[in-house]
């Protein structure tokens, strides 16, 4: 309830409302369907406005349009991600656009903070949902930017395989962000003597695992694949946490023997850490004319000193390579 005492909704409570997924409110808003306003980092949505929607759905009446005043405020250059034609100007729009940023790294909102900072037409929206199924969001145009960590165990490699496989006849940017270690939480002292894979499927051993669509769900079954390892062998394979933190913390308490996670969140539990993997973190964006600022304005973050310098403070993650274009299709 808001300070006039009116009651107003979260887009979670939105999405239970409705009965359908927070990307798919966030795609609402982003459309101008549902009215919404920023509380802190928090989109809030008034039930009046929530009703009109509802009334506007059954009528099937249009929702009437109405321009805001342009943007009065000059902003900054963008640059342009097509670097073979570096003197095309980038489009102004002249409304409020909503950006979704769907992915479950810190290091995304503080991205969001830069973006709105960067250019005031921009709204950034957070949406902390997996890299597999962030990837979909965006083929279904419920996010603008995307984070994934997808590991391919027939090439060794990561994001690539998979981006092209669910963006294929879509024109995108792929643009590194980061890398990081990927390891087993274990008990202090290692008590289980867990060091690799394949200890996984011993008997004694108990895991808690990532949710389907996870990187760190991919990681896993990848690798149990290599191994030869059927999942259904693994004590706990079907005990499902949703964040590394939760993980980790179910080792910690002894209700687990092992989880994977990445090495920042060990720190912050009493865990210990066993390096596996290092994993690349990457930015996709869908190529579309009327997101050629946006793509510029997160390039132009991504490569600028300033937003490097920022990152810097956050341990355990490398970031010598955020800004590189690591695909651009034509």
């Amino acid at each position: 309830m808001n300070a006039q005492g009116k009651v107003s909704y979260t887009t979670e409570d939105l999405a239970d409302l409705l009965q359908v997924s927070k990307l798919t409110v966030y795609d609402l808003i982003k459309k101008g369907e549902i009215v919404a306003y920023r509380v802190g980092r928090q989109m809030r949505i008034d039930a009046s406005d929530f009703e009109a929607y509802k009334d506007r759905m059954k009528s099937g009446a249009e929702r009437p349009t109405t321009e805001p005043p342009p943007v009065q405020k000059k902003e900054p250059a963008a640059q342009t991600i097509l670097e073979s034609q570096p003197n095309v100007p980038l489009p102004q729009p002249r409304t409020m656009q909503h950006v979704i940023i769907s992915g479950q790294d810190v290091t995304l909102d503080l991205l969001a903070n830069a973006i709105s900072a960067a250019a005031s037409n921009f709204r950034t929206l957070r949406s902390h949902t997996g890299s597999l199924n962030s990837l979909l969001a965006l083929v279904q145009g419920e996010a603008d930017i995307v984070s994934t960590h997808l590991f391919d165990g027939d090439t060794g490699s990561y994001n690539l395989p998979y981006i092209r496989r669910i963006l294929v006849g879509r024109e995108y940017t792929v643009v590194s962000l980061l890398s990081r270690s990927a390891g087993f939480y274990v008990q202090p002292g290692n008590p289980k003597n867990i060091t690799s894979w394949r200890d996984l499927n011993r008997k004694d051993v108990q895991l808690v695992n990532r949710e389907l669509g996870s990187g760190i769900r991919v990681l896993t079954d990848e690798r149990l694949r290599l191994e030869g390892v059927l999942p259904k062998t693994i004590t706990g394979y079907g005990n499902i946490e949703t964040t590394h933190l939760a993980v980790a913390s179910k080792v910690a308490i002894g209700e687990a023997d092992v989880g994977i996670g990445i090495e920042k969140t060990a720190n912050l539990v009493n865990v210990e850490y066993i390096p596996m993997t290092q994993e690349q973190y990457d930015i996709v964006m869908i190529k579309k004319e009327d997101n050629q600022l946006l793509r510029g304005t997160v390039l132009q973050i991504l490569q600028s000193e300033t937003f490097k310098k920022e990152l810097s403070t956050i341990k355990d993650y490398d970031f010598s390579q955020m800004g590189r274009i690591l695909f651009d299709t034509p």
